[in-house]
């Protein structure tokens, strides 16, 4: 009887390791427009609207750089974890987290020249978001416990933490009873470029970005994490601490989301407020895996993302939701997996061989005396 089977690929194709990304986003438009014309819309018209929304004109451009930026340091931060095969789905919570470090730093030493505040907002940040990927990456490492659960949860745990803040001892007076904090002082702003609101994060994700593929591809520690990443057993065998690797490895992801976190309160909103991020670090993961956990290939897809979320509010104008940009994105996610599973196992069809007619019972022994 004929059947299906699923065989794992020991090397896979380097050609279809690179455009498998590509050939996800090209379904996940297909399956998009055919959303869109069934709810009585357009696509081309609807598609036409969000690149124009994008790139057409100045604001739209450099509000895309803007929306970017988080996606990139969310995305490099999970990248890296992913690489080690830890499930950092806790991306928007370490976020949430880099805010508040950022803006309890802001609010206690307001008179604060700009060179010292700056850079405590940003080790704030950092730190606040890199221990709480701990939280979850202790139990990983010493309890085998599953990191997807546990990242997932203290997520809400921040979002919630966050708002009880800008809804009680953090609230401005002035603020008409809205749940935001007073805005910062000056000081405390991100530098911009030439009268626009892209800011100086832009920089820093670069930067983080170069020291990346440094680390990964030119030392030691890096070698380490693509070891374990292939196999844990293997590295314990080879004498490498896995442990040990595991906790820096979250460390450092959730710092960078938390950098994240804090560039968008101290660049964009200058104050911490209910919903600091749209769901950047959830978007983070399908950047990291369209960019191959590569980090320049992060930047250039965290771009592409920013576009969908600004080509997502420029529809509204013509009445279509803004969150057609998230179903898209839950498209893209859906294709990018699917598309992983294929880059990883080949399906066969399996044809049993026919039997003759005239052949002999197997153990038989044909011809008498």
């Amino acid at each position: 009887m004929m059947g299906l089977r699923l065989e794992r690929r020991l090397d896979a194709p380097r050609a279809l390791v690179w455009t498998m990304p590509l050939l996800s986003v090209v379904l996940a438009l297909l399956a998009g427009a055919l959303f869109l014309r069934l709810t009585g819309s357009d696509p081309g018209e609807v598609y036409g609207m969000m690149l124009r929304g994008a790139f057409a004109s100045r604001y739209g451009t450099t509000e895309t750089v803007v929306k970017a930026i988080p996606l990139m340091l969310c995305g490099l931060g999970v990248g890296i974890a992913f690489r080690m095969l830890l499930w950092n789905i806790g991306a928007e919570g370490q976020l949430y987290l880099g805010a508040f470090g950022a803006t309890w730093v802001c609010m206690s030493f307001p008179g604060w020249p700009s060179y010292l505040l700056l850079p405590a907002m940003v080790t704030a940040g950092c730190l606040a978001g890199g221990l709480w990927a701990l939280l979850a990456a202790l139990p990983r490492a010493y309890l085998k416990t599953n990191e997807v659960i546990t990242t997932l949860m203290l997520n809400y745990v921040a979002i919630l933490w966050v708002s009880y803040l800008v809804h009680g001892p953090w609230r401005d007076p002035a603020g008409l009873n809205f749940p935001l904090t007073p805005p910062f002082v000056r000081s405390a702003w991100l530098p911009t470029f030439s009268g626009t609101r892209i800011h100086v994060g832009l920089i820093i994700a670069v930067v983080v970005a170069a020291l990346l593929s440094l680390v990964l591809w030119r030392t030691r520690w890096g070698y380490e994490v693509r070891v374990i990443g292939e196999s844990a057993r293997a590295a314990r065998y080879a004498g490498m601490n896995v442990e040990r690797n595991i906790l820096l490895v979250m460390f450092l992801s959730g710092a960078l989301a938390g950098l994240a976190g804090m560039c968008e309160v101290s660049g964009v909103i200058h104050r911490l407020q209910h919903q600091v991020s749209p769901g950047y670090g959830y978007s983070a993961i399908i950047v990291a895996w369209l960019g191959r956990l590569n980090p320049w290939a992060i930047l250039v897809v965290a771009v592409l993302f920013g576009a969908l979320l600004v080509g997502g509010y420029a529809v509204q104008l013509a009445g279509i939701p803004a969150a057609v940009a998230y179903m898209l994105q839950g498209a893209i996610l859906f294709f990018v997996l699917a598309g992983e599973f294929f880059t990883r196992y080949r399906v066969r069809l399996v044809i049993p061989p026919r039997k003759h007619a005239g052949a002999a019972p197997a153990g038989g022994h044909g011809g008498g005396s």
